[in-house]
């Protein structure tokens, strides 16, 4: 019997290459143990067959930004818990080689507003997540708002610019009719609540709220309760 060693060190003796480069092979996900991907490079082998992709690239991994579709009545961590390959979307366009370190340690960017569905950004990419904290303020979200009861006559304009909350004005607000029963808000700077106080303020009362954008990145039809990764040229 072959005694037990890590992964690394049996890649090393068997392609050969250095250690260093046996584990950035591994954590790319390059490596099959017995036809199955093992990302730890301490993972121990004795017997098993060990496999390096013929397209291996010692390039190292990316930190990934993923973009989720929260469904009506589940919260963030739920959300963070259901991110894995089986709930990733069928027509994730972006090409991104699916890796299970994509999923450790995300940060989630902008919150939504209290008791909405929607577009949910979780990354490892400092660069995002300094993006998204440091422009709340002054990124664009767009939400889709279903309500009930009737608009005043000067309700629309009210809603566009004239409210207050919280004992402060509110900016400019884009809000238009989606259709009979919808609303369209783009707005910067959501406060929690401000959505629901402003549709409560001219006499609606919402039934539901769905955000679909973030700056320029859209949900587009990313289905409930699946998630893709934000692509190589998207940008917030």
């Amino acid at each position: 019997m072959t005694a037990p060693v890590r992964l690394a060190k049996r890649l090393a003796e068997s392609v050969p290459c250095s250690r260093r480069e046996a584990e950035l092979y591994i954590a790319g996900g390059w490596v099959t143990v017995d036809g199955q991907v093992v990302e730890e490079p301490q993972f121990m082998v004795s017997q098993q067959k060990v496999e390096l992709h013929p397209e291996a690239s010692l390039t190292p991994v990316e930190p990934a930004t993923i973009l989720f579709h929260l469904m009506p009545g589940m919260d963030a961590n739920a959300a963070q818990q259901l991110i894995c390959a089986d709930t990733r979307a069928a027509d994730d366009p972006s090409g991104i080689h699916l890796l299970k370190q994509h999923f450790i340690r995300l940060t989630q960017g902008i919150p939504l507003e209290r008791n909405a569905s929607g577009l949910l950004v979780f990354t490892r990419d400092w660069h995002v997540a300094r993006k998204l904290k440091d422009d709340a303020a002054t990124l664009e979200q767009e939400y889709v708002v279903e309500v009930a009861g009737e608009l005043p006559a000067d309700g629309l304009r009210l809603l566009n610019h004239g409210l207050s909350f919280n004992g402060r004005a509110l900016p400019p607000v884009k809000v238009s009719w989606q259709n009979e029963t919808r609303l369209r808000f783009a707005l910067k700077g959501v406060q929690p609540g401000q959505i629901a106080h402003a549709c409560k303020s001219v006499g609606l009362q919402v039934l539901a709220m769905k955000r679909l954008r973030i700056g320029r990145v859209s949900m587009a039809k990313l289905p409930p309760g699946q998630w893709r990764y934000l692509m190589p040229h998207e940008r917030f």
